[in-house]
């Protein structure tokens, strides 16, 4: 059995979850979210509970019987707190500029870059080299701070580019001129 399938997941107050045909839906303060579910998974609402058990035990379903619960765990979480990557922009003359739905970024470029950002994203640019994306989907949040990252990554010599704020950059030595160290006396 699934260490993880078999825990339970808490439902909040003002989280609202409901088991459909195939799918599950949580409702919430910011939102809702619909997860869809695996014919041989069952789900069951128990007052501020829900479970995850499987039917059979097949190899397929031994698989996903986790990641649904940790997909369900995403869902409530998102829909009470919601998720949000934090995003700097480093290099001289690099900035992000927001033009309705599309994120304009000038990163080293000839031209500028745009990112469309899709409908449940909000971005906030508290400077134009700090952008933070915020959304109830995780794997929404994720893959939008994601695309915007793979604008220009992080070059390891000199450090310029779009990485997540927590993100350690490794930085190379990069080449020294040792004119000296070949001649002879």
């Amino acid at each position: 059995m699934s260490r993880i399938g078999k825990a339970p997941v808490d439902v909040p107050k003002g989280v609202e979850v409901k088991v459909d045909d195939q799918s599950v839906v949580a409702k919430g303060p910011k939102g809702s979210l619909r997860i869809p579910l695996d014919s041989g998974l069952s789900v069951k609402v128990d007052g501020a509970k829900v479970m995850v058990e499987r039917t059979e035990d097949s190899k397929q379903l031994r698989a996903i019987h986790g990641t649904t619960r940790a997909l369900i765990f995403n869902a409530v979480e998102g829909v009470t707190k919601g998720f949000s990557k934090k995003l700097e922009i480093v290099g001289v003359g690099y900035k992000a500029v927001l033009k309705g739905r599309e994120l304009a970024l000038d990163v080293g470029f000839a031209n500028t870059l745009s990112v469309t950002i899709p409908e449940g994203i909000t971005l906030n640019l508290p400077d134009p080299n700090h952008v933070e994306v915020s959304g109830i989907d995780k794997q929404l949040v994720g893959q939008v701070a994601a695309d915007i990252r793979s604008a220009r990554r992080p070059e390891p010599y000199k450090g310029k580019g779009v990485r997540y704020a927590d993100e350690v950059v490794r930085r190379k030595a990069g080449k020294s001129t040792t004119a000296t160290a070949g001649a002879k006396k």
